[in-house]
């Protein structure tokens, strides 16, 4: 799944987390916006609702006004015992009243209320009608209580339609709340299941590559390594089972090496063992031939390979040892160019037994290192260009940094290696040319292995490279860095 490969694990903690957050981060947002509109509203209409309430009252106390004004406004009936105020004081509880109900219709009322309110107008200005068109002809058309009556009645029918209507606001107000609480227990039932579908996919991922992880570890604990291992999921995840492969090649690399040291080792000590029991039995059963110069050098022999043996069992706890420790407590500045001049001096007589010319590039230079590693490298190096160069050859040397690493480069005339054996040539025990030793029993086939080691333990690395132009020789380099943790 190529979404897989585009998260690494950090990214997948982060999105878990933003999985978990963000769905209830909506929720509480949506509540918070669905209850500030919830409140909002209520506020409105609990407002709208205290004013219409106030007007309401105060219509209906007007209408009480109008009424006790215009009763005594009639009975006053004879025009000669009313005084100007009594007509006044009704003018202005009229004006009142007609001032509460135009209050009340600027409140946007419904219909029926707004309907009721004209209603009440009406018949307030037929009473007046009335009463005004008395006092010309001193008579009342309808019966006083009759028309005030109409006139309460519309009053009451006004007061108990505004009740309904107060009170199916608050009901529409309550289901809009109820609403609201089921929309959110609804949306946020949703955004849990998304919220843990997305984890439970991103636990799957992980557990995914969690399995394979753990099946890769357990083959290499049970040494099935033919399978290879492949981690899918998140990068930090593939980057460990990337590790882990190259374990695996490791661990095939060290067990191929394994089965190689046996069987170099059993070469190698073959030989002294045939020696020694082919003397031992003729020591055993001498036959008529046999003479005390005989008995002497079979002795010898079997002395020789006795030492053999001797030397290969110490040279092979010598490289154990070596394997088993690094001797970091050991590390020194060391002068490589005053180390390869005494190597050099050293092996002065090998150089002129064979008439073998030197030439050098040695540039000042100093490194981190260990003193007897480091000269064990050089020793081991020029021993074998000696052995192996022909008589008045050459053997050239190139010392030499390069940015924060040394190089030490030794190439000589002799036969050199197949490009396809100088990976083999620093296995303990090999003998990639055994015909060109010129004094047998003198190698043993574990310097290269102990050079690979010493250059290992000072973080660098050795490998045997093409030669230059118009050579054939073997050419090793030697690269370390100038400075190795300590």
């Amino acid at each position: 799944m190529k979404y897989k490969n585009l998260l690494s694990l950090k990214s997948l903690i982060v999105l878990g987390f933003a999985t978990a957050v963000i769905p209830l981060f909506l929720g509480v947002m949506y509540a918070a916006y669905g209850l500030r509109e919830t409140a909002e509203l209520g506020r409105t209409i609990n407002s709208q609702v205290f004013e219409q309430t106030k007007t309401i009252r105060t219509v209906l106390q007007k209408s009480s006004d109008i009424e006790r004004k215009a009763r005594l406004f009639v009975l006053l009936s004879d025009p000669a015992l009313r005084q100007p105020y009594e007509r006044e004081s009704y003018e202005a509880a009229r004006a009142s009243f007609k001032q509460s109900l135009s209050d009340l219709l600027k409140l946007h009322v419904d219909n029926k209320i707004a309907l009721l309110v004209n209603e009440l107008s009406e018949k307030e200005n037929l009473i007046y009608q009335q009463i005004i068109g008395s006092e010309t002809d001193n008579s009342f058309k309808l019966p006083i209580d009759e028309a005030f009556q109409g006139l309460r009645e519309s009053s009451n029918v006004l007061s108990r339609e505004f009740e309904n209507h107060v009170e199916h606001t608050f009901n529409e107000l309550r289901q809009l709340s109820e609403s609201l609480e089921q929309g959110l227990l609804i949306k946020g039932a949703i955004l849990l299941m998304l919220s843990c579908a997305l984890v439970l996919a991103l636990l799957n991922v992980l557990s995914g590559s969690m399995r394979q992880l753990d099946t890769a570890i357990r083959r290499l604990g049970s040494g099935e390594l033919q399978e290879p291992i492949e981690v899918s999921g998140p990068a930090d995840l593939r980057y460990l089972g990337e590790r882990l492969e190259w374990l695996r090649t490791h661990l095939i690399s060290l067990e191929s090496s394994k089965q190689q040291l046996m069987q170099n080792l059993a070469r190698e000590i073959e030989q002294p063992l045939q020696q020694i029991r082919h003397g031992a039995g003729q020591l055993a059963t001498p036959d008529e031939q046999f003479t005390s110069h005989t008995e002497t050098e079979l002795a010898l022999q079997m002395e020789a390979s006795v030492d053999k043996l001797k030397t290969v069992s110490e040279q092979l706890l010598k490289y154990s040892q070596i394997q088993a420790s690094q001797p970091i407590r050991e590390i020194q500045i060391l002068n490589m160019h005053e180390l390869v001049e005494t190597t050099l001096e050293s092996f002065e007589d090998a150089l002129q037994a064979k008439s073998i010319h030197v030439k050098k590039l040695i540039k000042p230079l100093q490194i981190e290192g260990i003193a007897e590693q480091c000269r064990g490298i050089v020793e081991e190096l020029l021993a074998n260009a000696i052995q192996f160069s022909p008589e008045n050859g050459e053997i050239r040397i190139m010392l030499r940094d390069s940015g924060n690493v040394m190089e030490l480069e030794i190439e000589d005339d002799g036969p050199g290696i197949e490009p396809d054996t100088r990976l083999q040539v620093f296995e303990p025990f090999y003998r990639g040319n055994p015909t060109a030793q010129t004094e047998p029993g003198e190698n043993h086939g574990l310097g290269l292995a102990m050079v690979r080691e010493y250059v290992a333990h000072h973080q660098g690395q050795i490998e045997f490279i093409d030669p230059r132009q118009d050579h054939l020789g073997a050419r090793v380099r030697v690269q370390i860095p100038l400075d190795i943790a300590a």
